[in-house]
C-alpha cells in the first residue's frame, strides 16, 4: 500500500488458539500489526483439527486464520520457557489471550502481574464467561457458546429443535470484537500514554447480539408481548427454492413489496391489508413469507433475478461451499487466490476484505510450520546464541527442523 497500515509498528503476542484468538489477530495483521504466535510443543490444535494437509500439521482452517503471524514455539509447561516468554512480551505493545484466566495467573501472565511490570501494555484476555459470574473459568468452545447464549436455541422457535450455526460464528464474531476492542486501546494509549485491561467474554457478548435482536416487546415493563422477531424466526424465513435452485430475496419497504406482488403476477393483492404496510407484513410475517415461497418455483433464479433487478427488489441466489469461491464477483475481486506454499504447494489463499484509501491491504505471508521464527525472535529478545541452543536443547523451545519448509 501507498500509506502505511494504522497499526504499523505495534507488536503483539498472541496467546491464542483454535479459532476465536487467532481471529482477533487476523484482523490486527490486516490492519499492519506485527503478530508474534506462541505455540506450545504439539502445535495449536487446529494445525490439526482443521483438516487434512500434505504436511500434517498445516491444515485449511489454519492456514486462513493464521496467515502474516510469526511463528514461535515454546514449553510453558517449564520455567525456562515462562522465563523466555517474559522477555519476549517486554517488547510488546498487546499480550491477547485465550487461556483460562486461573492457568494464566499461575503462568504469571495475568493481567494485574503484567501491567505492574509493563503499565503501558494492553492486556487482552477472552474468556468463555466473564470472570465476575458463576461460570468464570468453565472451559468453553464455541458450539458451548452458541447454546448457552440463545443462539443454538433460536432454531426451536422455527424448527423445533436446538441448531448450531454452521460455522463458527461465537469465535468469528467474538474475535471481530477483540480486535476492535484492542484497537480502542492503542488509540487510547496514543492519548493518555496508559494500557489497558481488557476482557472480552463470548457469553455475554453472544447473548448480547440475541437479546439486541430479539427481545423485542419484551424489552419493555410490563412486556407488550412475548419475546422473538416473528419475520426472522418464521418457518418460512429462509432461502426460496426455484426452478433450478434457490433465492435469497428481501422485499422490506412498501414500495419493495408493491414490486414484488408485481413481479410475481399478484396485483390482486397490492391493496390486501395483509400486505399493504410495514406493520401490516409484520403481522402477517407467516403469510408473507409463504406467498414469497409458492411463487417462485415455476421459474429459474436466473429469470427471478434478471426481473427483480429491473424493480430494484433486493435478491441473490443461494451460493453454496461448491460454488462460493468461485462467485463471479468474488472471482473479479480476487477474494480467493491460488498461491505456492512453502511446504503445501498450491494453496488458495484469501485475502483481507476491508479497503483502506482505495487499496486493498496486502494479504502478508502465508501461516507456517511449528516452531518457524523461534530463533529469530528469541534473539531480538536478547537471547545470546548459547542461550537459544539451550532452550532448544532443553525443550522449553523449539525449531522446525533445517529443510522443514520445502515441499
Amino acid at each position: 500500500m501507498a500509506a502505511e497500515l494504522p497499526l504499523a509498528g505495534v507488536r503483539v503476542l498472541d496467546l491464542t488458539s483454535v479459532v476465536v484468538g487467532p481471529a482477533a489477530t487476523l484482523r490486527l495483521a490486516d490492519f499492519g500489526a506485527e503478530i508474534i504466535k506462541i505455540e506450545p510443543p504439539e502445535g495449536d490444535l487446529m494445525r490439526t483439527l482443521g483438516g487434512p494437509s500434505h504436511s500434517g500439521s498445516l491444515s485449511g482452517k489454519f492456514l486462513h486464520f493464521n496467515r502474516d503471524k510469526q511463528f514461535v514455539c515454546l514449553n510453558l509447561r517449564v520455567s525456562a520457557g515462562l522465563a523466555a516468554l517474559r522477555r519476549i512480551l517486554r517488547g510488546c505493545d498487546v499480550l491477547v489471550t485465550n487461556v483460562r484466566p486461573e492457568a494464566l495467573a499461575r503462568m504469571g501472565f495475568d493481567a494485574t502481574t503484567c501491567r505492574n511490570e509493563q503499565p503501558e501494555l494492553i492486556h487482552c484476555t477472552i474468556t468463555g464467561f466473564g470472570s465476575d459470574g458463576p461460570y468464570r473459568g468453565k472451559p468453553a468452545y464455541d458450539t458451548v457458546v452458541q447454546a448457552a447464549s440463545g443462539l443454538a436455541g433460536l432454531s426451536i422457535e422455527r424448527d423445533g429443535s436446538p441448531a448450531f450455526a454452521p460455522f463458527l460464528a461465537a469465535d468469528h464474531l467474538i474475535g471481530e470484537i477483540t480486535a476492535g476492542a484492542i484497537a480502542a486501546a492503542l488509540y487510547g494509549r496514543s492519548r493518555t500514554g496508559h494500557g489497558a485491561t481488557i476482557e472480552v467474554p463470548m457469553l455475554e457478548t453472544m447473548a448480547a447480539f440475541v437479546l439486541k435482536e430479539h427481545l423485542g416487546a419484551a424489552t419493555f415493563e410490563p412486556p407488550l408481548g412475548p419475546p422473538g422477531d416473528k419475520r426472522v424466526l418464521d418457518p418460512h424465513a429462509r432461502p426460496v427454492r426455484t426452478k433450478d435452485g434457490w433465492i435469497a430475496i428481501s422485499a422490506n419497504t412498501d414500495v419493495q413489496a408493491r414490486a414484488f406482488l408485481q413481479a410475481i403476477g399478484r396485483n390482486d393483492l397490492l391493496d390486501d391489508p395483509r400486505f399493504c404496510s410495514v406493520p401490516a407484513r409484520v403481522a402477517h410475517s407467516g403469510e408473507w413469507f409463504a406467498l414469497r415461497s409458492e411463487s417462485l418455483a415455476t421459474q429459474t433464479t436466473d429469470h427471478w433475478l434478471a426481473v427483480f433487478a429491473r424493480l430494484d427488489v433486493p435478491a441473490m441466489a443461494c451460493n453454496t461451499l461448491h460454488t462460493l469461491a468461485d462467485d463471479p464477483h468474488l472471482r473479479a475481486v480476487a477474494l480467493v487466490e491460488h498461491i505456492q506454499h512453502p511446504s503445501e504447494g498450491e494453496v488458495r489463499a484469501i485475502r483481507p476484505t476491508v479497503i483502506l484509501d482505495n487499496e486493498r491491504p496486502r494479504r502478508g505471508a502465508p501461516a507456517r510450520e511449528i516452531g518457524t521464527d523461534t530463533r529469530q525472535i528469541l534473539a531480538r529478545a536478547g537471547f545470546a546464541e548459547t542461550e537459544i541452543a539451550d532452550l532448544l536443547e532443553a525443550g522449553a523451545a523449539r525449531a522446525p527442523k533445517r529443510g522443514a519448509l520445502s515441499k
